[in-house]
């Protein structure tokens, strides 16, 4: 772990050894893939351990030239709902027949007897990712004309998935009263997560309740859609050839998604607590990314959507991120994980909430 710590100011390599604390028992796992055919298993193997993320484990196996990536959830206790494997393998072993950036899945395994959790098999994608808190990867273009292409791929892939026939693929969902939902079901995983009051979060939450807009024709959500959860082209072309991390995915407003992804993305001028979070790296503030501003109108032109609303459900996003934010550093205030990480997030949660409740302050809410 020191080195790690130690390497933060390093671009981040794409993936590595597997975490002594986050070994699987990868025999038992080669027997299974084996009798269940898929396909180049028989083969020697050679596992490595994608970097990145704070939610589900992500694993990269190779069998002689050929590669599959596994996905299961994180040791220890976990919150009702969250990392379904069963729900991200429902949405990628048949969204990739409408959504191109989907990896099709192609195995899910329930018994929880062989990995000591539910886990599925997906494609590989090769790409730029761009990780979180670390610098921007070898290879990737670092110009304005790069960053605004990425912009582009990055919106313009967020309005395609809402405009996806998830009927046609089988994919349902309970689109009535979503928003609703939303926001009464993080307020109470905020109040199982919490390590101190916010009096603020409690505030956010009811005044999200009494104010929400009209909802909008329901869609395919992804439902964690951000930077860090794409893959860019190899050829620095800002095309999207990956999106990643559907354990959440759902149908509904599809302006949650929108509000989830305006939160992540920063600007120069945005307050300096929230920049700060970044640990200097708000890869989305610096010269050729487009502004929230210019993202909501190429989405709105795109997708025919009305954005009248964008800065609740970006406030939303905030408030949303604070209470992930709280469940991962309960996780290290717990014991459940020793990754230094989680212990910096601790802060995270009060700034989130301030940031929230200044971008509706000019719509009423008052602190």
């Amino acid at each position: 772990m020191a080195e790690e710590l130690e390497d933060i100011n390093q671009p981040l390599p794409e993936y590595g050894e597997v975490r002594g604390e986050e070994q699987l028992d990868w025999p038992k796992l080669v027997a299974y893939l084996r009798e269940h055919q898929v396909p180049h298993a028989d083969q020697p193997l050679e596992v490595l351990q994608f970097h990145g993320g704070h939610s589900n484990l992500t694993y990269l196996l190779r069998f002689g030239e050929h590669e599959w990536v596994v996905r299961r959830p994180p040791f220890g206790p976990l919150p009702p709902s969250a990392h379904d494997m069963a729900r991200e393998y429902r949405v990628l072993s048949r969204l990739w027949e409408a959504y191109e950036p989907a990896p099709r899945a192609i195995l899910l395994c329930e018994d929880p007897s062989i990995i000591g959790a539910p886990f599925f098999v997906m494609q590989r994608r090769s790409g730029f990712v761009i990780p979180n808190r670390r610098p921007l990867p070898p290879g990737l273009s670092q110009d304005r004309a790069t960053f605004r292409a990425m912009s582009e791929g990055f919106i313009e892939a967020l309005a395609d998935l809402h405009s996806v026939d998830y009927e046609k693929l089988g994919l349902t969902g309970r689109p009535d009263g979503f928003v609703r939902r939303q926001i009464t079901g993080w307020m109470d995983r905020w109040e199982k997560a919490k390590t101190s009051e916010v009096p603020l979060m409690n505030r956010l939450g009811a005044w999200f309740l009494e104010k929400m807009p009209p909802p909008q024709p329901p869609a395919l959500l992804h439902n964690d859609f951000y930077l860090h959860n794409v893959m860019f082209a190899p050829d620095n072309s800002g095309k999207v050839v990956g999106v990643f991390d559907w354990e959440m995915s759902t149908v509904g407003d599809p302006m949650i998604d929108v509000g989830t992804s305006f939160n992540y993305w920063r600007e120069a001028s945005d307050p300096e607590e929230l920049l700060a979070m970044s640990e200097g790296y708000a890869h989305t503030a610096r010269p050729g990314f487009m502004t929230r501003d210019e993202l909501a109108q190429r989405y709105a032109k795109r997708s025919g959507r009305d954005l009248t609303h964008v800065d609740y459900y970006r406030a939303w996003g905030l408030w949303k991120t604070a209470t992930v934010l709280q469940q991962i550093y309960v996780r290290f205030v717990r014991g459940q994980t020793t990754d230094p990480r989680f212990e910096r997030m601790g802060a995270h949660p009060p700034i989130l909430a301030r940031a929230a409740a200044s971008v509706v302050a000019r719509h009423g809410f008052k602190e």
